[in-house]
């Protein structure tokens, strides 16, 4: 063959030609952008030159300057969206815009995304930077951007929509993305003077890691002569041509030395970073140690502008004659930069100091596709002048982010000219998988390609050989790991790594193979003038048709005329030729042509068809390298030859080349001859067309195709082929492959495809064993057994046989067999990375069946054996490591968990089981059905997935995805207010779906919204009596309205509680505050009333604090999950002054659901600093209460401004509002919560007694302060009862003692002594301590420190005193604070029952309590002091009930509750009332009922909502603002959260809860003497979510469950477990040990509280959601709430139990599933037509009653292919008996030893297989006895197969094939070599059979066979 022949036969025709203009350049002229009127004339030069007439040609050149093609680059590259579908990206870059668009094959072009900028971009690019995450386990977050360079700053603008700015400190010539982040690279301005000796230069190279980091200079590596050396990168003659991500590396050029360098780059060491900053004293010949360290601060002082010639930033280098060669910096060698430098240069952020590098031939740059000029840089040079204040040289140097390690540098051999710069850097990769990196220097027409691989040790780089290709331009083609190179004579050439695979011939030009610098063929070539113009349009038409075929006679008359083109000069101008190729992605690229215009082409892939690639996969995989290169180019070019094949016919043509790569000739195989002969021969012709026609005359009779034609003699391979020596290998592992595909349904064509392949090389190996297995596979397609081998023994030897030849033929359907029936199987030959199939399938078996735990891990190579390719050496793979002892056998049930998350782990999903065969594939779904039964809570999204619970994927998939914690606002769509609803009440916001379950028989919610609403007029009912005057009458009016007033001031407070976190605020709505309406309508005119009008004295600021709270009950709305910015927060801020009090309550609230600390630190000084009173308390309680136990320090440091007591002594007297003091007190107790921090617990304790100041500036409302610094001292020490580590000295709990019984006054110790030594001079307090102001707050720390501690010695201090002496002397209500503080110290003695609550009370009060009728009662006894204690102490103790009990619902704390309150009730209306006084009795009742509220928080209890009813009716007498605010606050308690929420009792909880219910509230709204109003939401901080919603997962509602709550045992009682219905508020978690969705309805699901219960807490921390799913034929208990609608309920009138199948309309109520809802209307439905057809109806409907009532629906299909393979196998028309296959392997399963041990198991847990009982019995004794049928007819059959005689042409080969694979009889050559046939008896036959594993009952069939030569009587047959 002619080198000419075999140039024009490697030709291949690229496709999808169509022209190229860059989408940016039309979105461009439509940009409303003044600046670019210029570029709407850039019309694209292809347009220019068709322009008619010359003088449009120069009128429109006259327009395109070059500065304006200069003005537009682009780049492109290759996207991938989340469902793999690829995209081209482009960036393109004209004037001040850039335009990021994206598009693909099926969709048109549009833009992402587009910038415009102040000044001209210098160049885009993407990058991906990598924010580093605060935890170690998170993986890296990368941030994909793209920046856009101006001369002064960088824009980064990220995908997730973050943008940042950074200024560049110097100027940069390009920017290189890298996978560290951005690589700069600074211009440098080189001027004629030179520098001073003792001056270093500058590094030229730096890194940025992050937008927000510093820029960083880089550090070099380099390998000197000697020693590496470090230092930074600071030679001005580097230029850095390329950068990659993976591997990491960066391709720089030396200008000077002329050779290019690879450099590795990565993150610098710490020892790096220390040597270079410890700046090493390098020996040189200009170097003075100290020069270096000033040089830059000392000259930089003078210099003003950057372009004097004297400017040391110049660094003019000095030619050092003595280079060496390796080393990457001129004066590295004499000295590195010293810090001060470094200092200076990163420090002076002025666009001025710069040394910027030199760029040269920009285009080189992947990201700027523009030549320009040589030696001006793309950027400009602003001259700025410098900052002195920059250059102080006392900066701390820059540590150093990343370092360059040389890898390989050019050797001198390659010839050094001054222009061998590469113009194009890139990296391909080979057919192989061998790498090669790439430089084009493009003056010399070379491409030098470096291969490189990576070393196994470190992920270092190995540099090879180096290849030198002649060429033009090149471009990479990466998904066909091709490259594309122009050739110098402008033909393309397409190459794999350095090895030629063809030309490529482009349909549009003429190829130059034809002599004309490539054609167009859209030149008219009539109006040329040559003679042979009918041949050349004659050429170009065979062009386009295809090129392969050589054409001899026009080749000759071509070249003949060719110079006469060439001679033509006007032609060949007009001839366009390709110029270069750019963008190339994946495998297109565009062409630019000598016209300027584009083309864009596409390569053809390696191959189409799965198939084929993977056989050359498998190929690639077993031969040597070179071999496979020589075997993929030769398949390349012949399958993308121009005009070729369809792709059905693409494996016609791969059988062809690759038995012509082996050695046969082609020409004379039957089945590879000329496609009507193919497809005459085809084996589906054969089967459908001739068996039943043969009778037709006409047809010639085709025989079957069997292989070789009759005259095979004729057939010789040719031994010198290619592949000839690899036949067997080959044949090898091509047989794997088929063993893989039989393991995938959808490749089952491929597969028969191959077999015919398989075939043919088997019988030529003389390979029985093969040709047995095929044959048994495909009986009909394989129809004779001779012998037809065409290779003489001398050949074979020639051949190299592999040692895994000779074993028997690995069948997998086989092995798995085996497995089942428990025979030892020998390892399973399989190809890694190709046979994943194989390898998946062959260890879950292992697994499962086997019961083998180690086979996924150590054990693998007892069950695969894994094949090593050729050349490689044999890798022992990870899983060869020593095996482990035996273990016990494990139950099945931690198998199948084992084998689902191995499997999952593989990556294989439920769309993968479809495509396993049913056979292999039950093992895994009976796994699957085992999981889905019990599965566990904590499993990942993909196992819930495989096991089939959506209900559980779904729940998974909440808990790892954060953002989707909006909870259950995603699942419940926003209440729709009715119209009455317009003024905006603030309560609309709670889940109707929910509460409407939770409450279901009764409107409470909307009862409880009417008692709540405070933003419509009250009624105001007064009776005009007759005598009372008009003006009086409207003076009574407005008195009842403020009476009235009171009440709906104190409503927020309990609003608060109620809607708390129901509400996900819209970040661009501000939140909606529902009013406080002050105004009332009088009946009957409904005139409106108003307190505005003068007629009465209103106090004054009366609407303050409630304003404050409506502000806070608005903030609290918002859950702790939605997502709120500072800017929101501030965004929120009212213009009008009279709403800052509701603003400070929001910012309250924000911080009470910890959204406060988003806000920035800077506006929280805002606020502060206009001293609203209200918003100071605000913000300080709610930043305290977001930094919960933080000791944050810049929090402490803003409290402490505002609390004298905390500032130095010297420090200046601030003027702090005494309420915003009181405030930050107790902010230091919240910041500082059980911390027991030493220092704020002595200032605390001091400040309880502080006095009120000799100028009375502490004396109003002392008793809050004094409160609040007990109950901050409380919080720092919280419950750490005597163990306060380092406070022994402070005497804590004595001091407070005495603080709460009184006593002398301490001498202070410690700062603020001098405060508390002058008296007041006007309250006369002595020395004493005052009791009244001390006692509560003494009484409540004593409480906390020592909460739940069980110290009774600190208890008895507390109790109440028992003479009536002692009772005299102390306040009433102060007794209340006693007792509770005692309890909650005993905490663990607190018993809810009267009897408790009783015993609290000393002996005397209960003594003469009771007879206080009879007279009898002692003088000396005060009645009033005793029934007044008598009452306090009662409320105290129920308080504690309360406390105790908190959120739980205890019933017996409820009753002994509710009993007290209405005793307190009657009390109050009887006349004992007089005795103890109203406001006494209204106190304690308020305290009993906001007990009652704490113990049933959340429960929305009847009782209790009609005991706060009852006294938010009444206005009248005693009820104050303080007591409206106790009634809603309880009621508020009772609906916590909308029913979502409820108390916790934590020492948090109790400690917050403290500080919210202080028993003295309030009496009017602007009173906040004896506690700050303030902290009664602090309650919030004990509100914790413990509402379970069990969501039905189908239609994502919420519905009713049953669950199995189990509590863990305790003292009080046993482990015991009771039966709620969700939803359901939960008991505290720590008390839980499981909780479990029961049936029948719902599938289960257990939570196990015991491992933990983060899981848990997520679930309700999320809104409580737990995702349930309805079984089938269940209802949910809303529709049918006792179960007897259902469809599996038992029917009294069905006895019969025939009656098994069911009406398909049924369907739908099991299932809403619709293939099984079409199934059952196609399929179980008898129609008129199938009548005849009735037992198959009825068989459908019951295996789909089946399928659905035991949940399996997906083995429908698994029931449906059996019966089908049964049925065809009764009426004997199985061409293949792959259906039989898997029949067998579904009947060894249920038979399996294995199974039925599981089986005993399961039944006590009553599930057992999944198919049916009675189905396969059936199935089975038809299946033999079709087979036994046959045997009886054709046993002579049998016996011929046995004795190894051919079979006739006539017989009933396909049985015989079922037989013996039904019957698992082994391959012809094993039952040979055992001699069965020489057994005497039947037990000799039994043991030698049970060796070859045969079971028993073929033998029983084969028997009379074998025997007979011994018995007479052998002949009949065994049926």
């Amino acid at each position: 063959m002619s080198h000419a022949y075999e140039e024009r036969a490697t030709m291949i025709a690229a496709g999808e030609l169509q022209s190229f203009v860059p989408f940016g350049r039309e979105h461009c002229k439509n940009h409303p952008n003044a600046l670019n009127l210029q570029l709407r004339q850039l019309q694209p030069a292809s347009e220019l030159w068709s322009s008619d007439g010359a003088a449009g040609l120069v009128g429109s050149l006259q327009e395109v300057t070059l500065q304006e093609r200069e003005k537009e680059r682009w780049q492109l590259r290759k996207g991938t969206t989340t469902d793999d579908v690829q995209y081209e990206e482009e960036l393109y870059v004209a004037g001040n815009m850039v335009i990021w668009s994206r598009g693909s094959k099926n969709q048109a072009s549009y833009v992402y995304k587009a910038f415009t900028v102040d000044s001209p971009v210098q160049q885009a690019l993407w990058c991906s930077f990598t924010v580093p995450q605060s935890k170690k386990d998170v993986k890296e977050v990368v941030e994909q951007t793209v920046c856009i360079v101006q001369s002064t700053c960088v824009n980064v603008h990220s995908m997730s929509g973050k943008d940042f700015i950074s200024p560049l400190p110097f100027q940069v010539s390009t920017l290189w993305s890298t996978k560290f982040g951005l690589l700069l690279e600074r211009k440098n301005i080189t001027v004629d003077g030179h520098m001073s000796p003792s001056r270093e230069p500058l590094p030229i190279l730096f890194s940025m890691l992050h937008p927000l980091d510093e820029i960083a200079p880089v550090v070099c590596k380099s390998t000197g002569l000697f020693e590496a050396r470090l230092q930074y990168v600071s030679d001005s003659a580097l230029r850095v041509l390329f950068t990659c991500l993976e591997p990491s590396i960066i391709i720089t050029y030396d200008t000077q030395q002329c050779t290019h360098t690879v450099w590795a780059l990565r993150k610098v060491t710490p020892e790096e970073q220390s040597t270079v900053l410890k700046c090493p004293d390098l020996p040189g010949p200009f170097h003075t140690p100290n020069a270096a360290p000033s040089f830059l601060s000392t000259h930089l002082r003078n210099v003003t502008r950057l372009d004097s010639p004297a400017s040391p930033l110049h660094c003019h280098a000095l030619h050092n004659q003595s280079r060496i060669p390796a080393s990457p910096g001129l004066h590295s060698r004499v000295h590195s930069p010293s810090i001060s430098n470094m200092a200076a240069l990163s420090r002076a952020h002025s666009p001025g100091i710069a040394v910027p590098s030199f760029s040269g031939a920009q285009r080189f740059n992947i990201s700027c596709h523009t030549p320009s000029p040589r030696g001006h840089s793309i950027l400009g040079s602003p001259n700025s002048t410098l900052n002195e204040t920059a250059l102080l040289p006392e900066m701390e140097p820059i540590l150093p982010d990343l370092c360059i390690e040389q890898l390989w540098t050019e050797t001198s051999a390659i010839s050094r000219d001054k222009g061998c710069q590469a113009s194009k850097v890139f990296i391909t990769s080979d057919l192989c998988e061998n790498r090669y990196l790439c430089f084009l220097i493009e003056s010399h027409q070379q491409l030098r390609c470096v291969k490189f691989l990576e070393s196994n040790e470190t992920s270092q780089l190995i540099f090879a050989s180096v290849t030198i290709i002649t060429a033009k331009d090149a471009a990479p083609l990466e998904d066909i790991h091709t490259m594309l190179v122009l050739e110098a004579n402008g033909s393309l050439v397409l190459y794999t790594g350095v090895t030629r695979v063809s030309k490529v011939f482009v349909p549009g030009l003429l190829s130059p193979t034809f002599g004309v610098q490539n054609h167009q063929l859209s030149t008219p070539l009539e109006n040329v003038s040559t003679p042979a113009r009918a041949t050349v349009q004659h050429i170009s038409r065979l062009e386009e048709v295809g090129m392969p075929s050589p054409v001899l006679e026009v080749r000759t008359l071509m070249q003949h005329h060719e110079s006469s083109w060439l001679e033509d000069s006007s032609f060949q101008q007009a001839v366009p030729h390709i110029h270069m190729l750019k963008d190339p992605v994946s495998n297109r690229v565009t062409l630019e042509l000598s016209t300027g215009s584009m083309l864009r082409i596409t390569i053809p892939e390696v191959a189409t068809s799965e198939l084929v690639k993977r056989c050359l996969q498998a190929i690639r995989f077993i031969l040597p390298k070179d071999t496979a290169m020589k075997v993929l180019v030769k398949w390349y070019n012949s399958y993308n030859a121009p005009g070729g094949p369809s792709t059905h016919l693409e494996w016609n043509l791969f059988v062809t080349c690759l038995m012509t790569m082996m050695g046969y000739n082609t020409e004379r195989l039957t089945w590879t001859r000329n496609d009507w002969g193919y497809l005459r021969c085809s084996d589906y012709h054969w089967q459908v067309f001739m068996r039943p026609s043969m009778a037709v005359q006409g047809l010639e009779t085709v025989l079957p195709p069997g292989g070789v034609e009759i005259h095979e003699s004729a057939l010789k391979l040719e031994s010198s082929a290619l592949l000839f020596s690899h036949i067997p290998v080959l044949f090898y592992v091509l047989h794997l492959l088929y063993e893989d595909l039989k393991l995938d349904e959808l490749q089952r064509s491929g597969a028969r495809a191959l077999v015919g392949l398989l075939q043919q090389l088997a019988k030529d190996l003389r390979l029985d064993d093969y040709i047995d297995l095929y044959w048994r596979d495909y009986p009909s397609f394989i129809k004779t057994l001779k012998e037809a081998c065409v290779i003489d023994q001398a050949q074979m030897e020639l051949m190299a046989w592999p040692v895994f030849l000779n074993e028997e033929a690995p069948c997998v359907f086989g092995w798995l067999s085996r497995c089942l029936r428990g025979q030892d199987v020998a390892p399973f030959p399989y190809l890694p990375s190709i046979c994943e199939r194989t390898k998946l399938l062959v260890l879950s078996y292992a697994l499962y069946v086997v019961g083998d735990e180690d086979a996924i891990s150590t054990n693998m190579s007892k069950y695969l054996s894994r094949l090593s390719a050729g050349q490689k050496k044999n890798i022992t793979d990870p899983f060869l490591r020593r095996q482990s002892s035996v273990k016990a056998a494990p139950s099945s049930g931690c198998l199948a968990e084992k084998l689902m998350v191995w499997l999952t782990s593989a990556g294989f999903t439920l769309k993968d089981l479809e495509s396993v065969p049913f056979g292999v594939a039950l093992p895994i779904r009976d796994a699957i059905y085992q999981c889905r039964e019990h599965p566990c809570s904590d499993w990942s999204e993909e196992v819930c997935a495989l096991i089939g619970r959506q209900d559980l994927t779904k729940q998974a998939h909440k808990m790892t995805n954060c953002k989707s914690t909006v909870g259950l606002n995603v699942v419940l769509e926003p209440p729709v207010t009715s119209e009455a609803d317009d003024e905006e009440d603030g309560m609309t916001d709670l889940h109707p779906e929910v509460t409407g379950l939770i409450w279901s028989q009764d409107l409470r919610v909307q009862e409880v919204r009417r008692l709540l609403q405070s933003s419509r007029p009250v009624r105001v009912n007064v009776p005009h009596l007759p005598e009372v005057s008009d003006h009086e009458y409207i003076e009574e009016k407005e008195n009842k309205l403020l009476q009235l007033c009171q009440r709906t001031m104190s409503l927020p407070v309990g609003r608060g509680l109620f809607t708390l976190f129901s509400y996900h605020p819209v970040p661009t709505e501000p939140l909606p505050v529902p009013k406080l309406n002050l105004t009332g309508r009088a009946p009957p005119r409904n005139t409106t009333v108003d307190l505005n009008s003068g007629n009465i004295d209103v106090p004054p600021n009366m609407t303050s604090w409630p304003s404050f709270h409506n502000g806070v009950a608005a903030g609290l709305k918002i859950a702790p999950a939605s997502q709120v910015e500072s800017a929101w927060i501030a965004y929120n801020k009212p213009k009008s002054a009279d709403l800052a009090n509701e603003y400070a309550g929001f910012l309250m609230a924000l911080g009470l659901n910890g959204h406060l600390t988003k806000l920035a630190t800077l506006n929280i000084h805002d606020y502060l600093t206009k001293s609203h009173e209200m918003t100071s308390i605000g913000l300080l309680l709610g930043v305290s209460a977001a930094k919960l136990g933080t000791m944050d320090m810049s929090i402490t440091r803003l409290l402490s401004i505002h609390i004298p007591a905390l500032l130095p002594p010297t420090s200046t007297e601030l003027d702090v509002p005494h309420s915003v003091q009181v405030a930050a007190v107790v902010g230091i107790g919240l910041v500082y919560q059980s911390t027991g921090h030493r220092h704020n617990a002595e200032v605390l304790l001091a400040e309880i007694g502080r006095p009120p100041g000799p100028e009375l500036e502490y004396c109003t409302d002392r008793e809050s302060y004094s409160l609040a610094a007990g109950l901050a001292l409380g919080m720092v020490c919280l419950g750490h009862g005597s163990n306060l580590v380092g406070m022994t000295d402070l005497n804590v709990p004595e001091q407070l003692y005495q603080y709460m019984v009184g006593g002398q006054h301490r001498t202070h110790a410690g700062t603020n002594r001098e405060k508390h030594k002058s008296p007041s001079y006007q309250i006369k307090e002595g020395d004493t301590i005052n009791v009244d102001v001390t006692c509560p707050g003494a009484t409540l720390a004593l409480a906390m420190i020592y909460l739940k501690t069980n110290n009774r010695s600190v208890a008895d201090w507390l109790k109440a005193p028992d003479t009536m002496f002692l009772l005299d002397f102390i306040k009433p209500e102060f007794l209340l604070l006693r007792t509770l503080a005692r309890c909650l110290i005993m905490w663990d003695e607190i018993f809810p029952n009267a009897e408790w609550v009783t015993s609290n009370v000393p002996q005397i009060i209960q003594e003469n309590i009771g007879n206080q009728e009879q007279a009898t009662v002692s003088e000396d006894l005060n009645m009033e002091t005793l029934v007044q204690a008598h009452d306090y102490i009662i409320a105290g103790g129920c308080l504690a009930v309360g406390f105790r009990f908190a959120g739980s619902a205890n019933s017996d704390a409820f009753d002994c509750l509710y009993k007290f309150a209405r005793n307190f009730m009657q009390c109050l209306t009887t006349s004992t009332a007089t005795v103890t006084g109203q406001y006494n009795l209204q106190t304690c009742l308020s305290m009993v009922l906001l007990a009652v509220s704490m113990v049933m928080a959340g429960s929305g209890n009847l009782k209790v909502l009609q005991l706060c009813r009852f006294l938010h009716k009444r206005t009248i007498g005693e009820m104050n603002y303080g007591f409206h605010m106790a009634h809603h606050m309880a009621l508020g308690l009772l609906f916590l959260g909308g029913g979502r929420y409820t108390l916790s009792t934590s020492n948090s909880a109790i400690a917050a809860l403290l500080c919210a219910l202080y028993p003295h509230f309030p009496a009017h709204s602007t009173d906040n003497r004896y506690h700050l109003q303030a902290l009664r939401h602090l309650a919030v901080l004990a509100a914790e979510p413990r509402l379970l919603v069990p969501v039905d997962v189908d239609t994502l509602k919420p519905c009713y469950a049953l669950l199995d709550v189990t509590y863990n045992e305790t003292q009080w009682y046993e482990e015991t477990t009771v039966e709620l219905m969700a939803p359901t508020m939960l008991p505290e978690l720590h008390l839980l040990k499981q909780i479990k969705v029961k049936g029948p309805r719902y599938w289960e699901l257990n939570i196990e509280i015991s491992k933990g219960t983060q899981h848990l807490q997520s679930i309700l921390s999320r809104d409580g959601v737990l995702y349930v799913k309805l079984r089938a034929g269940q209802l949910p208990y809303k529709d049918d709430p006792h179960g007897w609608k259902s469809l599996l309920a038992p029917n009294p009138n069905n006895r019969n139990p025939e009656l098994r199948t069911f009406k398909p309309e049924a369907i739908s109520t099991f299932t809403s599933d619709a293939s099984l809802v079409s199934f059952a209307k196609y399929f179980c439905r008898a129609s008129e037509n199938m009548k005849h057809k009735q037992d198959t109806v009825a068989l459908l409907s019951a295996i789909l009653y089946e399928c659905v009532t035991q949940e399996n629906p997906e083995m429908l299909p698994t029931h449906m292919s059996i019966d089908q393979a049964v049925r065809t196998l009764e009426r004997g028309d199985l061409c293949e008996t792959f259906s039989l296959w898997q029949m067998k392997l579904v009947l060894e399963l249920c038979e399996s030893r294995v199974l039925q041990q599981r089986l005993r198991n399961a039944h006590q847990q009553g599930r057992g297989l999944l198919l049916s009982s009675e189905f396969l019995p059936v199935m089975k004794s038809s299946a033999d006895r079709a087979l036994d049928q046959w045997l009886c007819d054709n046993i002579h059959v049998l016996r011929a197969y046995l004795r190894a005689q051919p079979m006739n042409n006539n017989t009933d080969g396909n049985m015989l094939a079922c037989f013996l694979v039904y019957h698992s009889i082994p391959s012809l050559k094993n039952m040979v070599t055992s001699d069965l046939e020489g057994c005497s008896c039947f037990p000799e036959l039994l043991l030698k059979s049970s060796q070859l594993g045969v079971p028993v009952r073929a033998l029983l069939r084969l028997s009379p066979l074998l025997l007979q030569n011994h018995e007479s009587g052998g002949q009949q047959c065994f049926c």
